[in-house]
Order: C-alpha cells, then structure tokens, then sequence
C-alpha cells in the first residue's frame, strides 16, 4: 500500500447552503498544499461557531480568497487521476461538488472514503495514535492541509503499527 494522498475542507458551517472555504491536502510524501477560496456571489451562508473553529473571518476570503475556477483547476492538475481520501466524506463531498459547480468543471480526481483503506486493527489505535501525532506536530493553526497531514500520519503510524504486529 502507498501512502494516501488526503484532503481536508474546511467549511462556511454544516447546514443547508454552507460552501468551502478552505482546502488542503497532503501528498504522498507529505508535502502540503492549501488555499482560501473567495466565496461566489450567491455563497451567503456563514456560522459563527463554524467560524470559531476555523478563525478565518468571511471578510478574509472575500480579500484574499481565491477564485473557485482558480482552485478547482489547480486541484484538478495536482490530483489528476489520484485517489484523494477525506475523513469527513459525506460533507467533503458536498463541498467538493459545490466548488466545482460553481467552477463549471468537474474534477479530474476521484474523493474516498478514508475508512475504505483503514482496517479494524487500525481503527482500534486511530484515536489515541491521533492524539500523539497532534502532539509530534504541534500545529498551532487549524488549517485544511495540517488536519490532512494529521490524518495522512496518524493513518501510515497505525498501518506501520498493524503490520508489527503480524
């Protein structure tokens, strides 16, 4: 098994009309990519406690986000025929799909599941194996490509750790 390419997006909330506003993945060998993205026109759904989470004022992606056409392309030649795992699928997803709306593309790769590549014996360590790698990589910022890379090593300890055992 390869080491997963994994992405993250961060959102303007969880409810009905929320849209990205952030994201990031990290590559096989780790290497990082993120972005803002400007909210269209018709992207008016915003939730504070979402907000709080993030700490990335709407006013901040109007300014310095970038255009979802922009995102989505250059997703689209990083990722060019890679799986992309995400942990939180069913919203990714739909954020995903709404990024690329909006872009009039669709995307040249394909987003998973990641419990499709996580075996039992790996959900048994998952949490307390996450916890250590917060703790290794003392990310002060929360951000799309640090919460990927979080996952990314927090899946290749408990794969390595699986295969100790055997």
């Amino acid at each position: 098994m390869t080491v997963p390419i994994v992405m993250d997006i961060e959102a303007s909330g969880f409810g009905a009309g929320s849209y990205p506003i952030e994201v990031g993945f990290s590559r096989r060998h780790g290497e990082g990519w993120c972005t803002l993205i400007r909210p269209e026109e018709d992207w008016e759904h915003w939730d504070e406690s979402a907000a709080q989470v993030h700490k990335i004022p709407r006013e901040t992606l109007v300014e310095r986000g970038r255009p979802v056409a922009n995102v989505a392309v250059t997703l689209n030649l990083i990722l060019a025929g890679h799986t992309v795992y995400t942990d939180g699928w069913a919203h990714d997803y739909v954020w995903l799909a709404r990024l690329f709306d909006a872009a009039d593309l669709q995307p040249g790769f394909r987003l998973a599941d990641f419990r499709e590549i996580i075996s039992p014996k790996q959900e048994e360590l998952w949490h307390q194996t996450k916890r250590q790698v917060e703790i290794d990589l003392n990310v002060g910022r929360h951000r799309a490509s640090n919460d990927a890379r979080i996952l990314q090593l927090t899946w290749l300890r408990t794969y390595d750790a699986c295969r100790l055992l055997h």
